[in-house]
């Protein structure tokens, strides 16, 4: 009964902080680009408050 539901809640659902370091570390194309990336999220790329 609430199946249809909670899968339209989770169409409508923002996406995690966690899950979007995730898919930007996923599309790393090289070693290189990965650690690139990974120094971003740890400077705090996804993490900026204001």
């Amino acid at each position: 009964m609430f199946g249809p539901i909670r899968r339209f809640a989770r169409a409508l659902s923002v996406p995690s902080i966690q899950d979007r370091e995730m898919a930007y570390l996923n599309g790393a194309h090289d070693r290189v680009d990965l650690e690139y990336r990974q120094r971003e999220i740890d400077s705090g790329l996804f993490r900026r408050t204001r």
